[in-house]
């Protein structure tokens, strides 16, 4: 299955540690492996970190019912809940609290309102009401709650993630700048971090947290719950833009199709849904449910990948992202990758070739949005990998390059081999002299496929 997904389109697997055992996930990521060695390309594994899961205690007969305007209190009391009370135990809820303040319950289904509270109890009131179940999860939208970034579940995840290879990890709930602080120091440099979106408190300080992560996830599930519905496709424009003015990927998430769980189509609505995503400018579009439980996994595969195509050949699209770029950083490295993306317009590029050890190369390159595909040749698996959330992107790993005569045939090797290209068709080459020194892009080489090396 894991083949079959790669072979539709998908360039990412995610690890949703919110579910399954270590031993599940070593599984799937063993498959993954296996699957890479056959067919001699990275792929990338993102491992999403389930985050700090604040939820009630247990009911009699396993539920009840809270009606609307009812009082209902939370309490530290580790005790069977009713239509009374009902345990909460999370003394960082009870810290943060105040009156006013709004209590979300089985993904917003239902909603208290805080009425007066302590540093062990809230008495609410019912706002919506409605069946309450034993564990539903508990959303706190209106503060920042003091609680770590990691908990102690995802410290022993993170640390078994690290030590089987995951590419990237994702951080769930983050609130502030200091939690993707927090993690960077455990990942200490062994994966890229990505920051989820899923708080009002976080959109507080989004420039901050877009700046210290390396992407960055609009989290829509559980935003949707925090935030008023009709806010979210503004909130989803809002980080996607930021994300492209700090030159960090941006991916978008949660029911993007997801009909297709049940249903072998997906719905009108959902197609518009990805490709707005997509005509914004987000790096990659992911599958939940669709693919990790639905009935037509492969079918959501293929789906989302023609979306992505047929959108990604609308001149409109390369219409908007030229409107929404940038102004080049003034380095001698942004210029020569801008200088890049102009010179494969003007020929027609079959692509842009970057040489890189680090991936900075790249990544500078995918920023710039260019009309040609990206062919990445690197010596790093590690950086291969990392590449595969990055737009516009086809990595191509191994030890090519002993000196700067190289690089023009094995440009033309590596775009033949992966079917990028055909005779007379432009290569245009960027790369930092000397190899190896992470940020040194200052060449640009344009070569000819069957032909000679023109300019350089």
């Amino acid at each position: 299955m894991i083949a079959a997904l790669y072979e539709a389109g998908a360039d990412i697997f995610r690890l949703n540690f919110s579910h399954g055992s270590h031993e599940d996930h070593a599984a799937s990521l063993k498959a993954i492996r296996e699957l890479e060695k056959q067919i001699g390309r990275p792929i990338t594994v993102l491992q999403d970190l389930q985050g700090p899961k604040l939820r009630v205690g247990k009911f009699k007969d396993g539920k009840v019912m809270l009606q609307q305007g009812a009082n209902f209190r939370l309490d530290l009391t580790d005790g069977i809940g009713d239509e009374k009370r009902a345990s909460l135990l999370h003394p960082e809820i009870f810290a943060a609290l105040k009156p006013g303040a709004t209590l979300l319950v089985d993904d917003g289904h239902l909603r208290l309102k805080v009425k007066t509270c302590g540093k062990d109890f809230a008495e609410t009131e019912v706002i919506i009401g409605g069946v309450i179940s034993d564990r539903k999860g508990v959303n706190v939208p209106d503060v920042t709650l003091p609680i770590p970034a990691l908990t102690d579940k995802d410290k022993a995840d993170l640390e078994f993630g690290l030590s089987q290879g995951v590419d990237w990890v994702a951080l769930s709930f983050v609130q502030r700048p200091e939690d993707v602080a927090e993690v960077r120091m455990a990942v200490d440099g062994r994966a890229g971090i990505l920051s989820k979106l899923e708080k009002p408190s976080a959109l507080d300080h989004l420039d901050a947290i877009v700046e210290l992560s390396d992407a960055v996830m609009v989290a829509r599930g559980d935003l949707g719950v925090e935030m008023p519905m009709e806010q979210v496709p503004m909130l989803q424009k809002r980080i996607v833009r930021a994300c492209r003015k700090h030159g960090k990927p941006v991916v978008v998430a949660t029911q993007m199709l997801e009909s297709m769980i049940k249903s072998p189509v997906p719905t009108r609505a959902e197609a518009s849904d990805v490709a707005t995503a997509i005509y914004d400018g987000a790096d990659a579009v992911m599958l939940s449910a669709e693919t990790a439980s639905g009935l037509f996994p492969v079918r959501a595969v293929t789906a989302m990948h023609k979306i992505i195509r047929q959108v990604e050949s609308d001149p409109l699209h390369t219409d908007l992202m030229k409107a929404g770029h940038q102004e080049t950083e003034h380095s001698s490295p942004a210029a020569i990758t801008a200088a890049a993306g102009q010179i494969a317009h003007t020929l027609r590029a079959a692509a842009i070739v970057t040489f890189t050890s680090s991936g900075s190369t790249t990544l500078r390159a995918a920023q710039e949005r260019p009309e040609a595909p990206i062919l990445c040749i690197t010596p790093s698996m590690h950086a291969g990998r990392r590449l595969g959330l990055v737009w516009g992107v086809y990595a191509v790993v191994g030890d090519f390059i002993h000196s700067v005569d190289d690089i023009g045939d094995v440009a033309v090797e590596a775009a033949l081999a992966s079917g990028i290209g055909k005779d007379g068709q432009a290569l245009v080459i960027t790369a930092g002299m000397p190899f190896g020194k992470v940020g040194s892009t200052n060449m640009v080489r344009v070569v000819w496929i069957g032909g000679e090396t023109r300019a350089s």
